[in-house]
């Protein structure tokens, strides 16, 4: 099924939303600081840097960029009718690749507490799944210049 560029730019939005609440939460309640998983990517940008401004601003960029990367690789490979749970595991093979394999070549992501991180991942391929699904369901009109279905 091929997707309209829109409805994957706002699953890959939703998706970068909603990925670090399940971390954040998860922190919150074990009264640490939630800000942790946004000074690590940071530091992967600004290795040397420690100011959190400075970390937090370097990597919200980057945590858009891949959010909108794997968005639409998710809307590639999603089936219809079965994008939630699709994605939710579509999160897990992500998590699997940024965090078990790549994320040892990074210092800063390696050492945050993992099982928020996977949590993280599967949060985003499953919102940006109930994105995609809702719009197909709302059948879209066609963008300008696109003929109708």
């Amino acid at each position: 099924m091929r997707r309209r560029p829109a409805d994957v730019l706002a699953a890959g939005i939703a998706g970068a939303v909603v990925s670090g609440f399940p971390s954040t939460l998860w922190t919150l309640a074990e009264r640490g600081d939630p800000l942790e998983g946004g000074r690590a990517l940071g530091q992967v940008l600004l290795p040397r840097e420690e100011r959190t401004l400075v970390l937090l601003v370097a990597g919200a960029p980057v945590h858009l960029a891949l959010s909108l990367g794997w968005a639409g690789v998710l809307g590639a490979v999603l089936p219809p009718r079965a994008e939630p749970l699709t994605g939710a595991l579509g999160g897990v093979a992500i998590a699997a690749l940024d965090l078990a394999v790549l994320g040892r070549f990074f210092p800063p992501i390696h050492a945050l507490p993992q099982g928020r991180q996977w949590a993280d991942h599967v949060a985003f391929g499953l919102s940006v799944g109930v994105v995609l699904a809702a719009t197909r369901r709302a059948g879209r009109r066609p963008a300008r210049g696109e003929p109708a279905r």
